[in-house]
């Protein structure tokens, strides 16, 4: 059980979930500082899953759906697009990486490619007007500048392992 918000790495089930929230057995872990803290110290086995390293506590992470969100995106100087994760972290959005999945939840790439992070739902409205009907009339486009990338629809499981 939790203190003062404060809650133990080995105590309890900790998932990070596809609302882009922590949570220590199914109470939502509301710090968001110790959201933050959780979130920088996510990591991957060699195995695929995922375990939380903070300090010299280690605990076993279930993830719901990826490993990272994006919380919102931001225009770039350049045209671009930069895309803020929820460990805080910014990068340049690669429109190529974009995939449409189930329940047309939006994915990129992140971390030079290694994961896939889902849009939240603030993130994804920031790009909704750019989206654009596809030269082929049948499917959607992201405009960013002078070019257009093509949604693709996005496989089943997590290029990253996660699911």
């Amino acid at each position: 059980m939790a203190r003062a918000g404060f809650y133990a790495v080995e105590s309890g089930k900790i998932s990070f979930r596809r609302d882009g929230h922590w949570y220590s057995d199914d109470e939502r872990i509301e710090n968001p500082r110790i959201a933050l803290l959780f979130s920088r110290g996510l990591k991957r086995d060699p195995d695929g899953g995922y375990y939380l390293q903070v300090a010299e506590e280690r605990a076993p992470v279930t993830v719901e759906d990826t490993p990272y969100v994006v919380v919102t995106v931001e225009d770039a100087p350049d045209d671009g697009l930069t895309v803020v994760i929820n460990d805080e972290t910014r990068e340049p959005l690669d429109p190529a990486t974009l995939a449409v999945g189930a329940d047309n939840v939006l994915y990129c790439a992140v971390k030079d490619g290694q994961f896939r992070a889902r849009f939240l739902r603030s993130a994804y409205y920031h790009l909704a007007d750019r989206f654009v009907a596809a030269a082929d009339g049948q499917s959607f486009a992201i405009a960013i500048g002078d070019r257009r990338y093509p949604l693709r629809r996005a496989g089943g499981a997590d290029p990253d392992g996660a699911n």
